[in-house]
């Protein structure tokens, strides 16, 4: 009973931490909409998720102990790519190109990490193809069939699907609220070309990860360590890319809520409730619950932003229609 109950108890955190993550991300499009530069959002939303950190890892760790430094050169090379690869490069690639499409598209995307993990392995001759046994061939099949659907969110607009009477109407009715969901898809493509290198990014992270965590065994300490490894690269970087000192400026309340809701929410809750469902439940578990971004995100898209569902890319013919008046409300805000 009581083992049954924790299996309950893991398989609802992780669906809730889904929701919570796409609520985010929706909230995260709105802010790029509203004039936050993505760059600056990454920096100050790692600048929150380091400080906290940091002094997490050493509490969650404190009752271990190791003789080993965490500050060998080989232990620093590794720390500096990780942060690289996973705070730098892949966070940036992310918020750019969610700044170009939509939660849906970095939800679908985010379901070709084990594809392109699997491809990495291969390149890296760390798995070996036996073309004869059913698990490779389910790996290969899996792999296609992840990519095949990335390429019909992106490329392939299709008959719409209604899903209210209003919708049969009107299929393409926005609703000009305080939230933003959708993108002129002019740019579609390179947000999802983006949110791709991002997840290749991801991949290289969980490869030069593994070893570390085999030389250095306290997982946050990693994780703390190479989160500020990668603020710092992210501050380098972003100073380059915004030069103006009117893009670092937050001008709205919101902006620096939704920065210190999603730093607590990515070093301390997410990636705790990550850890502890992985070591209850095996490595597999937490991925297994990333389709349910794709559900979480279609429910949202269709309760508060549109009444229509459409098969492969999401279209819109006017979204100057929807972020007009986010706007038009901002600036009359910042005026005030």
């Amino acid at each position: 009973m009581v083992e049954h109950m924790r299996d309950v108890a893991a398989f609802t955190v992780m669906v809730i931490m889904e929701a919570c993550t796409i609520a985010l991300t929706i909230l995260a499009k709105t802010a790029l909409t509203g004039g936050l530069s993505p760059f600056v959002l990454v920096v100050y939303t790692n600048a929150v998720a380091s400080s906290l950190l940091l002094p997490f890892s050493f509490l969650y760790h404190r009752r271990e102990r190791t003789q080993q430094s965490l500050f060998p050169f080989p232990l620093l090379l590794r720390m500096f790519f990780l942060g690289l690869s996973g705070i730098a490069v892949s966070q940036n690639l992310a918020f750019l190109g969610l700044s170009y499409s939509s939660p849906i598209v970095v939800c679908a995307t985010g379901l070709l990490l084990p594809s392109i993990s699997f491809f990495l392995s291969i390149i890296l001759r760390t798995t070996k193809l036996g073309w004869g046994s059913s698990g490779c061939q389910a790996k290969l099949i899996g792999t296609l069939i992840s990519i095949t659907g990335i390429i019909v969110v992106e490329l392939y607009g299709g008959p719409f699907i209604p899903t209210s009477p209003v919708s049969l109407a009107h299929p393409l009715q926005l609703i000009p609220i305080h939230f933003v969901f959708y993108s002129t898809p002019d740019r579609w493509v390179l947000g999802g070309l983006l949110l791709a290198a991002a997840n290749l990014s991801l991949s290289i992270l969980n490869i030069i990860q593994v070893g570390t965590v085999k030389q250095y065994p306290q997982v946050m300490k990693v994780a703390s360590f190479y989160s500020l490894v990668g603020t710092i690269q992210c501050l380098v970087f972003s100073l380059c890319m915004e030069r103006d000192l009117d893009a670092w400026k937050l001008k709205h309340k919101r902006d620096l809520l939704l920065i210190i809701v999603t730093g607590t929410f990515g070093s301390i809750i997410r990636s705790n409730v990550h850890l502890t469902c992985t070591r209850m439940k095996g490595p597999f578990y937490v991925p297994m619950f990333k389709p349910c971004g794709i559900l979480f995100a279609t429910i949202f898209g269709t309760s508060f932003f549109t009444n229509s569902l459409q098969y492969g890319r999401e279209k819109v013919n006017d979204v100057s229609n929807l972020e007009a008046p986010l706007l038009q409300e901002q600036e009359e805000e910042a005026h005030v």
